[in-house]
């Protein structure tokens, strides 16, 4: 999680992406609780690979991981040098079992698998592989190729960014020795280069699909990833009892946070309402409000405002980044 998220400014500019809330809780705890909800055994460490995010973000990424009875760790990469660099940069978390995830996704899937295998690799059916990395299977259904981003069609099985190696260390090796030797492919250390040479070297790979594939990399896309998983998660209670209603119409699916309030407004389809944050007076759908912000006298819809912000009058469409303070009269 070190990319800087440039295509969901302002959102990013003062937390990254993957701390970002999705249906109520932030997109990274999403997928950190579903990779340890589906394995069978305990979760010794999770190792975060970040940018500079400063000392708070940290504290909280470490807090997520022992919530779940796991140490957590944090390492950062300096320089973007690719997914291969990146992970690298973890290498002394890379020993024995362990998954690999890339923490701007989110996924309806059982990851449940068969943890025997020297490795079990994600994947998704797509329609334009060339933005991928993708496999090409033997007929045995192992992995017989490895190609990131394909100029030309090999396959349409598309790495979703979940990976599992029984013997981390092998990766780590692997990964130390394309950049010693400076191998490089489109101008990066890639992860598809060391699992190819895993592969040369008589490790075989399963794979395991995903239900649903979520990006969350843009606003639409968050957006888009905020409404699935509230339809997902309905049926589990998520307006918190704290939260204040007054003369309100929630239309389902929504999430209303802790001490939300709440007051003569429709809220719905597909809103998540932040902890301690109020609404007044408007009609919202689709929307995701961040912590601690107050929207009054509004019409949104596809909008997205984040921590600490005060917005005032009718805008149908509004992108608000934190502790921002705007009225359109």
């Amino acid at each position: 999680m070190a990319g800087r998220g440039t295509r969901l400014r302002p959102h990013t500019l003062t937390v990254p992406k993957p701390l970002i809330p999705v249906a109520g809780k932030p997109i990274i705890q999403r997928l950190v609780e579903d990779l340890a909800n589906s394995y069978q055994g305990k979760i010794e460490e999770i190792a975060y690979i970040v940018g500079d995010f400063g000392t708070d973000v940290e504290t909280e990424l470490v807090r997520i991981a022992e919530k779940l009875g796991a140490k957590g760790s944090i390492y950062q990469q300096e320089t973007a040098l690719g997914v291969g660099h990146a992970i690298s940069c973890a290498a002394n978390s890379l020993d024995g079992k362990c998954m690999i995830a890339f923490a701007d996704t989110l996924f309806k899937a059982d990851f449940s698998f068969d943890d025997s295998e020297d490795g079990v690799i994600w994947t998704q059916k797509v329609d334009d592989p060339s933005a991928f990395g993708v496999v090409k299977l033997d007929e045995n259904e192992f992995i017989a190729e490895f190609v990131e981003k394909p100029t030309s069609f090999v396959s349409d099985q598309a790495i979703v960014g979940i990976y599992y190696f029984r013997e981390g260390e092998k990766l780590r090796d692997a990964l130390l020795h394309i950049i010693e030797k400076n191998i490089l492919e489109k101008n990066e250390f890639q992860l598809t280069t060391a699992l190819e040479m895993l592969k040369n070297n008589g490790l075989k790979f399963k794979t395991a699909s995903v239900d649903e594939w979520l990006d969350c990399g843009n606003k639409e896309n968050i957006l888009h990833s905020n409404a699935r998983m509230l339809s997902f998660n309905q049926e589990n209670g998520l307006v918190a009892k704290s939260a204040r209603l007054e003369n309100c119409v929630l239309i389902p699916p929504c999430y209303i946070g802790e001490n939300a309030d709440l007051n003569n407004s429709v809220i719905g389809p597909f809103v998540s309402v932040g902890s301690n944050s109020k609404v007044d007076s408007s009609v919202i759908s689709n929307t995701i409000i961040q912590n601690n912000s107050h929207i009054s006298n509004a019409v949104l819809d596809a909008s997205m405002v984040g921590n600490s912000s005060i917005y005032t009058g009718t805008k149908y469409e509004l992108d608000l980044g934190d502790y921002s303070n705007f009225s359109k009269r």
